[in-house]
């Protein structure tokens, strides 16, 4: 066991996998997390006895020997979960404009669904998918292949928006639509987010799709289990309000409780802003926080929990992305008459091979400027206003919803619902944006979070660091981990678990 004792701040995904990743190579490691319970997007909660996601409500390439079930037996997770596959004939479906389009998981099923709608658009669907495999396979993080220098393709891609690409083999306008209609898994943004982005995404979801049985929570409680296993400490309801530093690096954090706890290293898995806000060191220059401050965060989002009456919603075994019209950018701009410009639907997969659904979620974007007049509040306490004002938009949302599948709302047995603020107060991210930081390919390396900070013993790791996802927080808790065992190491003890 190492003497080196590892503070990590959050219990969100990214910061469980580096408490595991660095536990099980001998480092004394504890987890501060601010709530009572654990997870992050991991978690799930309970209303009058229904759950309900709130965050990872599906995963892709969890088949034995692809990437993510590796990466979770890596982290020991696999022998405590079970899994359901999605429909590999639709695992997602996406409604644009009344028409109903089905993904199909593996490329030549995908090309040849897509094609019956698409028959002229064939051999371009063939030259995309060229390319997202191309795209996919550079990246060593997500094809967990060792390499000492990046491929060069990774770092094009992230300099092209994706309806640029996109539309430079698909010409049909209409296919173009449907090929992005699963962005609010990672609200793009048109002439923005990055085509590697979306590469990564298709690719990870058309190998395999599942969703946890019984809610991804069980992700987050496997991974406390190996933390206690290895010896390292979870502690709730400690709210880290500073990064303690000396004159040339941070030496421990203090709780809200004011309890100071000596450190080596502090990794924090936390919005890059409130990690900022918690070292008020002079070593962090005014111009890095004034960068950090200005980088864009993706658009918020509302949340309509939906506990169904008994047997009276057949399970839905795909993740539904329904739009008002042909094309499903610019969601995020709407006004109070317009919205909801889409929104995504699916069900919670609460026993294996459910015949009727318990609950289900709607998601859609909502701006944060939506409920600034409540910004100063907290969860519970922001008064009648605020509750009416949801209480509209979930009605509005479910008139939607029956709108595609007529006579569910009168299956509802109760709704809950929540606004960016509830994110924003559960999670601590910048205005409640629904994944963090946003990818911006005018903004360069302007946009980029750095893993290591100045204070050359504090680091970075979760949505921000590297993409969100669980993917995409996976890799990034290997970069950061790669600072203390080198990501060759980590790759290898990978690749001995076969």
């Amino acid at each position: 066991m190492s003497e080196k004792k590892v503070v990590i701040i959050g219990s969100g995904l990214g910061g469980l996998a580096c408490g595991v990743i660095l536990a099980k190579n001998g480092y004394q490691v504890t987890v501060l997390e601010k709530e009572r319970q654990v997870g992050g997007c991991l978690q799930c909660f309970v209303r009058n006895g229904a759950k309900f996601e709130t965050g990872m409500h599906f995963i892709g390439s969890a088949m034995e020997g692809q990437t993510l079930y590796r990466l979770l037996n890596y982290l020991n997770v696999i022998p405590d979960i079970k899994l359901s596959q999605l429909d590999t004939n639709a695992y997602d479906i996406v409604a644009l404009n009344g028409r109903k389009f089905e993904f199909a998981n593996g490329r030549e099923p995908f090309v040849n669904k897509m094609a019956d709608f698409f028959p002229k658009q064939r051999e371009n669907l063939n030259r995309y998918f060229d390319l997202i495999e191309k795209v996919a396979g550079a990246s060593s993080m997500h094809s967990l292949k060792y390499v000492e220098k990046e491929n060069p393709i990774n770092a094009q891609y992230q300099l092209v928006a994706i309806n640029q690409i996109i539309d430079s083999i698909i010409t049909d306008k209409l296919l173009a639509n449907v090929l992005v209609g699963n962005l609010p898994l990672y609200a793009a943004e048109k002439d923005k987010t990055p085509f590697a982005t979306h590469a990564f995404i298709m690719d990870f979801y058309n190998q395999s799709a599942f969703r946890v049985v019984g809610g991804s929570d069980a992700i987050a409680v496997s991974l406390c289990n190996t933390l206690n296993r290895c010896g390292a400490n979870v502690i709730r309801n400690a709210r880290v309000t500073d990064i303690i530093c000396d004159d040339s690096k941070a030496v421990a954090v203090k709780t809200q409780q004011g309890e100071i706890i000596n450190a080596d290293y502090v990794i924090s898995d936390t919005h890059p802003m409130r990690t900022l806000e918690m070292l008020k060191t002079n070593i962090i220059r005014p111009a890095f926080r004034q960068r950090i401050k200005n980088v864009p965060q993706t658009v918020g989002g509302f949340s309509l929990y939906l506990h169904f009456k008994e047997d009276s919603v057949p399970y839905m075994n795909s993740n539904y992305y329904a739009f008002n019209n042909d094309s499903p950018w610019g969601c995020e701009f709407y006004d109070n008459d317009s919205w909801p410009k889409g929104f995504l639907y699916m069900h919670l997969c609460h026993e294996d091979k459910p015949k009727f659904a318990k609950t289900g979620v709607v998601l859609s974007y909502m701006n944060i400027k939506d409920v600034e007049k409540w910004t100063n509040t907290s969860v519970g306490k922001r008064g009648e206003d605020y509750e009416r004002f949801k209480d509209i938009k979930a009605e509005k949302l479910i008139e939607s919803l029956e709108n595609h599948f007529p006579g569910i709302k009168n299956n509802i047995e109760n709704y809950y619902t929540s606004t960016p603020l509830t994110y924003r107060d559960y999670t601590g991210t910048e205005n409640g944006s629904m994944y963090g930081v946003a990818k911006d390919i005018s903004l360069g390396i302007a946009a980029r979070i750095p893993h290591r900070l100045r204070v050359p013993n504090v680091y970075q790791t979760g949505q921000n660091i590297n993409s969100h996802g669980i993917l995409g927080v996976l890799v990034g808790a290997i970069v950061t981990c790669s600072e203390f065992l080198s990501a060759k190491t980590i790759y290898q003890q990978i690749m001995n678990l076969g």
